[in-house]
């Protein structure tokens, strides 16, 4: 029994997989990791625990007061290759948990070059090549980010619920769309400059807002780290 964990800034999730298939999960504020012991009570206990944290060492130290007695804990950081995917950072382990194991993920499932995607507090937008090479990323403020910045950096700018338009006559709305079309625009940018074939691998709490408004074809992919944080415990089991 693998416990895979993904730590984020703002949301934590979790799989228990029994080596087949995922059996139990679910999700919870980072504020909230006191709960993780009574939503775990009545799952198998785990032979093995993967973790990717990028929540810093407060969510570290909660995160192994929930884990005590139960397995063996590896915190993953990426290597310069794993699973089937080369890391072409010029110091591998610079690049977030998060995204190496998005990335290894996105590998094991398609096997293909892919643009991987992850729509959370911010937005990482991820080249694999066909070969297994992650060539490089970006890293922007996520949907929900860029709207707060502007309500706390300006005046008159409100945090408000906007509408999408293709030409906003509020505030609200074009607060909305201006913030959309630049997850959007960042995302079909770097997919333009992929290699033919490539697949556009979306996950994340913001996906579901912005499929809609990409005019590339897209897969959305629930738990995408979860998925890589498997592949990595079965590569690496101590």
């Amino acid at each position: 029994m693998i416990l895979a964990v993904d730590c984020g800034n703002s949301r934590l999730k979790w799989g228990f997989h029994d080596g087949n298939a995922w059996i139990r999960s679910g999700s919870a504020p980072v504020s909230a990791l006191g709960s993780l012991k009574q939503a775990w009570k009545r799952v198998p206990q785990a032979d093995t625990i993967v973790v990717a944290n990028v929540a810093g060492r407060v969510a570290r130290r909660r995160l192994e007061s929930a884990f005590a007695r139960r397995a063996p804990v590896a915190w993953v950081t990426a290597k310069r290759s794993a699973c089937g995917v080369t890391n072409s950072y010029r110091r591998p382990g610079q690049l977030g948990a998060d995204r190496w194991a998005a990335l290894i993920g996105a590998w094991s499932m398609f096997r293909a070059p892919c643009l991987v995607v992850a729509a959370g507090t911010a937005t990482t937008v991820d080249a694999l090549r066909g070969d297994g090479t992650f060539a490089g990323g970006l890293i922007l403020p996520g949907f929900e980010l860029m709207k707060r910045s502007l309500a706390q950096s300006t005046a008159g700018l409100p945090l408000a619920r906007g509408r999408f338009s293709g030409a906003p006559r509020s505030t609200a709305d074009a607060i909305e769309s201006g913030c959309l079309a630049a997850q959007a625009g960042a995302i079909e940018r770097a997919f333009a400059a992929m290699e033919q074939g490539t697949a556009c691998v979306l996950t994340g709490g913001a996906a579901g807002l912005i499929e809609p408004h990409l005019s590339i074809r897209v897969r959305l992919v629930d738990n995408l780290v979860l998925e890589g944080l498997l592949q990595i415990a079965r590569e690496s089991p101590e």
